[in-house]
């Protein structure tokens, strides 16, 4: 059978070739038909203010779906994982056209790379040409990749909790930052989780972005008892988990208006609060959804009209009691971290005071 001929997309008036562009992505399910690499494309085009507004001169990396999206299938996450069938994009791809720009970023290692930095449209769909369904942006911009401008909030739900439970809490989290004057923006993950993002002053490292993050879910906890930081799965509970892990250096999100890899091609939804609250089923949001919304303007739009202060999350991680907690296994002992001992494996006169095992 002769191979199906390219497919062009028009991106910001710029027309992106798409190859292959039957190839089914998604299968279908008993609510959404089957979904194309080109319908794949398409969707993106189609999103461009609210996605471009997510991505705009960020370092970002691609997670790759280079086969579709199927039941069984694995993503890389390591070395580890060698016949994975999707994988993160850290560097930028060869062959690139050039209207795809670049930055350098370095990562925890010390190693550094040239990432994807979308500047228009053009690339994201570009990204799906190569198999791209979810970009991971950094919260930085280009000009400044080593001081964030993005406080990223990621209520993650454990084993025992629902959907229904990150939106609660997350309406806890929105009463908090008024509290504090600050503006929170809202998406569905796409899956069972919520983000919440608040645009900030790039005046500070990472370093203390994570603490701010540490210094909010932990005053979020103390109001409400379904919340946890705590870094070690045995010890989260039937609780909302606030990561606080990912406002590491190259540490990301799925960005606002990204697809999933789950069936029917659920989208990582921008929301008002209000429209949060009456959120049931965040499957309800995907491809063949979402780009009607965006027809009456992307709830996220004024995110960009003002940048916070740090200094209210900061006083929270300087006042609340705990410390500094893990980071995660992959970066290098860091200052102040606690043993990386799993709590059910740890014996106290068996571990110094850096995580290292006393020999017996």
């Amino acid at each position: 059978m002769p191979k199906p001929a390219a497919a062009e997309v028009d991106a910001g008036g710029r027309a992106v070739r798409v190859s292959s562009p039957d190839r089914v992505i998604y299968e279908a399910t008993d609510t959404t038909p089957e979904v194309t690499k080109l319908m794949v494309a398409e969707y993106f085009a189609s999103v461009d203010d609210g996605l471009m507004r997510a991505l705009r001169d960020r370092p970002t990396a691609l997670e790759r779906w280079t086969s579709g999206v199927r039941p069984g299938m694995k993503l890389a996450t390591g070395p580890q994982d060698k016949d994975a069938d999707a994988f993160y994009q850290k560097r930028v791809p060869k062959g690139a056209p050039d209207y795809v720009e670049t930055v350098e970023v370095t990562f925890p290692s010390g190693r550094t790379a040239d990432e994807i930095c979308p500047t228009e449209i053009a690339v994201p769909v570009w990204c799906a040409h190569m198999g791209t369904l979810v970009f991971h942006p950094w919260p930085v911009r280009r000009a400044d990749v080593d001081h964030p401008d993005e406080l990223r909030i990621d209520l993650d739900p454990q084993p025992g909790t629902s959907f229904s439970d990150a939106v609660r809490v997350a309406g806890v989290a929105r009463e908090l930052l008024e509290e504090l004057g600050i503006t929170g923006y809202p998406k569905t993950s796409g899956n069972r989780g919520v983000h919440i993002f608040v645009r900030i002053k790039p005046e500070w490292e990472f370093t203390d972005l994570r603490h701010a993050a540490i210094g909010f879910g932990r005053e979020l906890a103390r109001r409400d008892d379904g919340v946890t930081v705590e870094w070690w799965k045995e010890e989260r509970g039937e609780r909302i988990f606030v990561d606080f892990n990912q406002n590491n250096r190259d540490r990301t999100i799925a960005s606002a208006y990204s697809l999933r890899p789950l069936p029917g091609a659920p989208v990582s939804t921008p929301v008002t609060w209000d429209e949060l609250a009456g959120v049931t089923d965040p499957r309800e949001y995907n491809l063949f959804t979402v780009p009607d919304r965006v027809q009456d303007g992307d709830p996220w739009a004024s995110i960009d009209d003002t940048a916070h202060s740090l200094e209210p999350l900061l006083k929270l991680w300087e006042e609340l009691p705990g410390g500094e907690l893990n980071f995660p296994p992959d970066y290098p002992k860091m200052p102040g971290e606690p043993p990386r001992v799993q709590p059910s494996k740890k014996v106290a006169e068996h571990w110094d005071a850096d995580g290292n095992r006393i020999a017996d």
